[in-house]
C-alpha cells in the first residue's frame, strides 16, 4: 500500500486468489481511512489519490513469473526459516542479476536467509512496523556480505515510501524488538509473580512511559504464539540470557489456542 502510494509499482503475491481478494479490499478500506484524513476537505482529490495508487498495484499468485521484471522483493511471509529460505532460494533462480532481495522478517538472522541465495551482496532487511501506513519507522539490515551500494539503496527505498530508516547490523530482534520483546516478557513475570495485575502494568506503562499500549495488549495485539516464536528462537541462541528465558504462562495459553486478538482471547477477551 505505501509503495503503491508513493508511485512504485508494486505486484502483491499470495498464496491464493481468496487471500489477495480480502488483500486488496483491506488495501482499498485503508486508503479510504488515509484520505479521510490527507484530503478531509478535498473529496476529489482523495478520491483520485485512491484510484491512482489502486492503479499501480497488480495481484499475482505465481512469485516466479512476476519476479522476471522486478527491482526488490519484499518477503514478508510466515517466520519459519525453512519456508523463507525456499521462497529466496527459488526467486533467486529466476530474479535479474540486480535485482535486490529484502526480507521483512523481525526476529530470523538475514544472513541465513542470504545464505539460501547467491546473491548476499544484494540481500539485507528492511523491516517495517504495524500498522504499516501509520508507522513511519523501517530497519534497514545490513549482513556483513550487504553491499554498501544495496544498503543504500534500501534505505533510499525507504525514504522514497515516506518512511525514517534507522539502520542495524543483523543481530537477534534488531533495535526494536530487541528491547521490546524482552520488556513485553518481563511484565509477563512481573504478572505471573503476582506483583501487580496486567490491567495495572497496562495502565501505568500507558501513563508512566507514554506507550500507546500496555504490554499484554501489545501480546495480544501482535499475537502471543508470534511471541513465544520469537523469545523460543533467541532462547536456543542465547540459552544462558534470562532476558531471553521462556514464560510458563505465555506457553500454556499458546497451548490453549489463545493467541490474543486474531482468536478473540489472549491475556485479555475481545468480542
Amino acid at each position: 500500500q505505501v509503495a503503491a502510494a508513493t508511485g512504485h509499482t508494486v505486484v502483491l503475491v499470495d498464496q491464493s486468489e481468496e487471500i489477495l481478494k480480502k488483500s486488496t479490499k483491506g488495501i482499498e478500506e485503508s486508503l479510504k481511512r488515509v484520505t479521510k484524513k490527507k484530503f478531509a476537505d478535498k473529496p476529489e482529490a482523495g478520491a483520485e489519490f485512491i484510484e491512482k495508487t489502486l492503479k499501480n498495484l497488480t495481484t499475482s499468485t505465481d512469485a516466479v513469473a512476476v519476479v522476471h521484471s522486478t527491482d526488490l522483493v519484499i518477503e514478508a511471509i510466515v517466520e519459519n526459516q525453512e519456508v523463507k529460505n525456499e521462497l529466496f532460494k527459488t526467486l533467486d533462480k529466476f530474479a535479474p542479476e540486480h535485482t535486490i532481495f529484502a526480507s521483512n522478517t523481525s526476529s530470523l538472522q538475514i544472513t541465513q536467509l542470504a545464505n539460501s541465495t547467491t546473491r548476499q551482496d544484494r540481500f539485507g532487511g528492511l523491516h517495517f512496523f504495524n500498522p504499516v501506513p501509520m508507522m513511519k519507522l523501517v530497519e534497514v539490515i545490513k549482513t556483513p556480505m550487504t553491499s554498501q551500494k544495496t544498503f543504500e539503496s534500501l534505505m533510499d527505498f525507504s525514504k522514497a515510501v515516506g518512511k525514517s530508516p534507522v539502520s542495524c547490523k543483523d543481530t537477534p530482534g534488531f533495535i526494536v524488538n530487541r528491547l521490546l520483546v524482552p520488556y513485553m516478557l518481563e511484565a509477563v513475570r512481573l504478572f505471573e509473580r503476582g506483583d501487580a495485575s496486567k490491567e495495572d502494568i497496562d495502565v501505568a506503562m500507558k501513563l508512566g512511559a507514554g506507550y500507546p499500549m500496555g504490554p499484554f495488549e501489545l501480546l495480544d495485539y501482535v499475537g502471543l504464539d508470534t511471541s513465544k516464536y520469537i523469545i523460543d528462537g533467541w532462547h536456543a541462541l542465547e540459552p544462558n540470557n534470562p532476558l531471553f528465558a521462556p514464560s510458563p504462562l505465555l506457553n500454556k495459553l499458546v497451548e490453549e489456542k489463545k493467541l490474543g486478538k486474531k482468536t478473540g482471547e489472549g491475556f485479555y477477551k475481545y468480542k
